[in-house]
């Protein structure tokens, strides 16, 4: 089918809940992505980080493909010859004790919401139904029930109620209003390092090393959604690591399935996730065999460090290459790895019709709350195609700004 003929379809059909750019893609390899029509462009938005190493890579397909012909799930009530290889290099790269596997990163942030709570009630001795946990203004931790009712985003919370409580709302990159926040009945912090969905936004230099200060003087637990964040992106392991922060607890998906399947995990010590016991949680395809084949590979090509080192090497190309282009209509800009989020003056244009000029000049990218466009490429992008994306952004803008 043609762009317009499989856009219709689509829309006969699937409930709309998205708003997708007009292209339809069938190919992709490493940075690249082509369309039906057989245009190519650079996939700068690598499934909000889902594809950090790239499309199509060749370990992770490897590793999918041998264990397609052997076995692809058993559920949890056997086991199976993968999970116990997964779950320890995954440990080990995050250097604690114990793996809860699951698939969405919805459902690992939910998963560490239930242990930060039981682990309250078991540990800390707060009174049953009673804990209390700390949240950030901007935050986006998915779309359950249970997260958006502590969501800052009318689009994302309204409408979804009633909501279960239990979150304290403050404003993300401020320590001294969480402290403020903090009761005797508070069990955890919840907090991405970086939020990406609210447009790239860095907190201030020392805050999470000051929320972890905190939480350690209250006993409280850390946890860590590294979910966007994770994993390679930011030039780190992780994106805490920039500050030298070890969380309680990390929350993992996106590139931790390699942009092949769904594959997240709660990765904490035994005294957290030993608070569970048999039965009180659980997911059929959780630690299937196909996702530890995959997650196992991916941790393999982030234990050297080469990927990170990479990132690192060219973040202040696209640091450098973005300064350049302020006179053309951008108000703002951050950058942290390959990374980057970009407040557009509204007057020049929104993100969506930049997003739209882009995909004219061969660059797919998102936008996020009006004037904010994100740019995440895979991992693997060359110094080389890095250059070219940014002469591709700095093309567009000279397009919509007239």
């Amino acid at each position: 089918m043609t762009t317009a003929e499989t856009i219709a379809a689509e829309r006969s059909v699937l409930a709309q809940t998205y708003a997708p750019l007009p292209v339809v893609l069938s190919e992709g390899s490493g940075v690249w992505v082509r369309d039906v029509e057989g245009r190519e462009y650079l996939d700068a938005l690598a499934g909000y980080s889902a594809l950090n190493f790239g499309h199509s890579h060749p370990a992770l397909l490897a590793a999918a493909e041998e264990q397609l012909h052997r076995l692809t799930l058993t559920s949890r009530a056997f086991h199976n010859d993968r999970l116990a290889g997964f779950a320890t290099r995954l440990a080990r790269l995050c250097g604690k004790e114990r793996v809860l596997p699951m698939n969405t990163g919805a459902e690992a942030v939910e998963t560490a919401i239930k242990v930060a709570r039981k682990w309250a009630y078991t540990r800390r001795g707060v009174p049953d139904g009673r804990a209390r946990i700390i949240v950030a203004e901007g935050n986006f931790h998915g779309r359950t029930t249970t997260i958006v009712g502590f969501s800052s985003d009318p689009a994302a919370r309204a409408g979804f109620g009633p909501y279960d409580g239990g979150f304290d709302l403050v404003p993300f990159g401020d320590a001294a209003a969480l402290e403020a926040a903090v009761t005797p009945t508070t069990t955890a912090v919840l907090l991405e390092p970086i939020q990406g969905e609210a447009g790239v936004l860095l907190p201030p230099r020392g805050y999470l090393a000051a929320v972890r200060e905190i939480c350690d003087r209250h006993g409280l637990l850390l946890l860590a959604d590294e979910v966007q964040s994770g994993l390679g992106r930011t030039g780190h392991t992780f994106a805490c690591e920039w500050e030298g922060v070890v969380p309680d607890v990390f929350i993992l998906g996106k590139a931790l399935g390699g942009g092949v399947l769904p594959v997240s995990a709660v990765v904490a010590d035994h005294d957290i996730l030993g608070v569970l016991g048999v039965g009180e949680h659980g997911s059929t395809f959780g630690g299937n065999p196909l996702a530890c084949a995959v997650g196992e590979a991916v941790v393999e090509l982030l234990e050297p460090g080469d990927v990170q080192d990479h990132v690192r090497r060219l973040e202040p190309v696209l640091e450098e290459g973005l300064s350049r282009l302020h006179a053309l209509g951008i108000l703002r800009h951050r950058v942290r790895g390959l990374w980057a989020g970009i407040d557009l003056d509204p007057r020049v244009a929104s993100g969506r019709r930049l997003c739209e000029e882009l995909q004219h000049h061969g660059v797919l990218a998102k936008d996020t709350h009006g004037a904010t466009i994100r740019l995440a490429p895979p991992l693997v992008v060359t110094e080389e195609e890095l250059v070219w994306l940014v002469e591709r952004l700095e093309a567009a803008l000279m397009v919509v700004r007239g």
